[in-house]
């Protein structure tokens, strides 16, 4: 095996966000850039002798950033590299891997649902042994090998390629290649009750699961086609493209728009949903109807018990921080722990490893149980429809009764895409300096109750998350949430998140945006929105 040490310089201020390092394709392409950061990762976690999973979501770059890794890991003295066949694995799946296979960890390239293509966006991340992703004091280790590294390691050999299953190798390291679809499937059938839902696709019932030719296409073909019954086509846009079909892979009203649209209509299927790049978000339809995340979390924890995985009850639910307060009703009533997050999943990993909690969400359309440790798109949709099989009604009469039951939190996400990252950090700066002077504000008929730069402390090992973003609670029951995502390539996004909560019997059937205009009124001018950012509206609502 011959190895070579090829010097290189080291990567500054390129700390990973709460999934993982994301840059343009040309960054990673760049000579010696991708090489640099997977070697700083390997000197953080000492990988001699260990068992890896590899695997993305297709996105262009995927099978040379592979070859590359490949080459990188025999040289640190990797023992076994578990890969999906072509070197694609969901998220969600990659994450299954991992804890089935009792592997020390695994390296998931994904941007999510950002865009993909030469142009677009690419990404690497590290998951650790429970199959979730690296906690703080890891990926603070990556940044600081980054950050001191002069040179890696590779193979001289060529990294075989992954099309065929079963096992080769390079140098002395194993891979071995898997079937993508194969133990997902199998721990999808152990959690949810198919002989309900196959009677129920036999009985009429349809559905449109678009894949936004992302990852989750084979996954989804295979089990809700082939697996369940529904009928030929019901998942469209099924097959991974490397730009995925030009569009932007995200999971919402405006990138889901032929969904959207089709579910609004008066042709509508039963059912509809969308995933996202990697397979861990989700969105959620019925005839008429759009499921915002945070109800989507609440509905699935108040029924949680009709599906067979779940059927002994929850042992608590935890939510990010900008996602509403709807699950923590659900909660209370159940007599069972609430927990609020940080956004970013590595968040709920704690929580799951310690049975505090059962099923987790956040704000972006994620949504997922203690079967894996990562969010989960396709889990969430079997998830619903396990629960309409049983229920045996549609999807707005779940949400009707729900909201009768435990009053409804209108919700909303609004997207300020691509700003300058002056202005947002000016904004942000502000704010954080007027805290203190915000509570008794008043605009728009709205009045500033308390205002908090939000921080976390860990329930289990004490560890403190600062800085987590602006907190604005107005009298009335109404809530803003002020944070940048970390999630962009280009400039900043500023995300805000707003809900207004009403009694079950002021639960009405209102247009969100209606609901909630007195909020993003109020919240606009309080934060000088405009001002900041340029902007006379956000670029995505959602």
């Amino acid at each position: 095996m011959t190895i070579a040490t090829i010097p290189t310089a080291p990567i500054e201020g390129q700390k990973p966000g709460t999934s993982g390092l994301r840059k343009k394709v040309a960054v990673f392409a760049e000579p010696g850039y991708l090489e640099t950061y997977t070697q700083a990762i390997f000197n953080a976690i000492q990988p001699k002798g260990a068992v890896l999973v590899l695997g993305g979501d297709g996105r262009y770059f995927n099978r040379d950033a592979m070859a590359t890794i490949l080459r990188i890991a025999a040289a640190n003295g990797v023992a076994r590299v578990i890969v999906g066949q072509g070197g694609i694995l969901s998220t969600p799946a990659a994450s299954h891997l991992i804890r089935t296979r009792n592997a020390d960890g695994g390296l998931i390239l994904s941007a999510s649902h950002n865009p993909g293509g030469p142009e677009g966006d690419f990404g690497l991340k590290y998951n650790i042994a429970n199959g979730g992703p690296a906690p703080e004091s890891v990926t603070d280790t990556i940044v600081t090998c980054a950050e001191h590294i002069d040179r890696y390691h590779i193979l001289k050999a060529s990294a075989p390629t992954l099309d065929t299953l079963g096992e080769s190798s390079v140098g002395d390291m194993v891979i071995e290649v898997v079937d993508p679809v194969a133990d997902y499937a199998a721990l999808m059938e152990d959690l949810f009750d198919f002989d309900a839902l196959r009677q129920m696709f036999a009985g009429g019932f349809t559905l449109c699961f678009d894949a936004m030719h992302a990852v989750t296409g084979p996954y989804a073909t295979e089990i809700l086609e082939r697996r369940l019954g529904a009928a030929s086509g019901s998942v469209i846009n099924a097959v991974p493209s490397e730009d995925f079909g030009g569009g932007h892979p995200d999971p919402n009203p405006v990138w889901a728009k032929r969904l959207y649209d089709l579910m609004l209509g008066s042709d509508a299927p039963d059912f509809g949903a969308a995933s996202d790049g990697d397979g861990d978000r989700n969105m959620i339809m019925g005839h008429g109807i759009y499921v915002t995340p945070s109800d989507s979390l609440a509905v699935l924890a108040a029924n949680a018990h009709l599906v067979p995985g779940y059927k002994s009850g929850i042992s608590g639910v935890a939510r990010s921080m900008p996602t509403s307060a709807a699950s923590d009703r659900v909660a209370k009533k159940l007599g069972v722990e609430a927990f609020q997050t940080p956004t970013g999943w590595k968040f709920f990993g704690n929580l799951l490893d310690a049975g505090r909690a059962t099923l987790c969400g956040e704000e972006s359309a994620g949504t997922g149980s203690n079967h894996v440790r990562e969010k989960d798109g396709l889990w969430a949709v079997l998830m619903w429809l396990n629960i309409l099989a049983v229920r045996k009604v549609a999807v707005d009469e779940v949400l009707t009764s729900h909201w009768a039951e435990f009053g409804r939190d209108y919700y909303s996400r609004h997207d300020y895409e691509g700003i300058t990252a002056d202005g947002a950090t000016a904004l942000m700066s502000a704010l954080k300096a007027d805290l203190p002077l915000l509570p008794g504000r008043s605009s728009d008929g709205m009045t500033v109750a308390s205002a908090e730069d939000f921080s976390y402390a860990d329930p289990i090992d004490g560890s403190v998350s600062t800085g987590q973003g602006i907190i604005l609670t107005y009298k009335g029951g109404a809530r803003a949430v002020l944070r940048l995502s970390g999630t962009g390539t280009e400039g900043a996004t500023l995300r805000v998140y707003l809900e207004q909560y009403a009694e079950p019997n002021q639960a009405h059937d209102l247009d969100a945006q209606i609901a909630l205009l007195q909020v993003i009124n109020a919240t606009t001018s309080i934060a000088q929105i405009k001002h900041f950012t340029g902007r006379d509206g956000p670029d995505v609502i959602s």
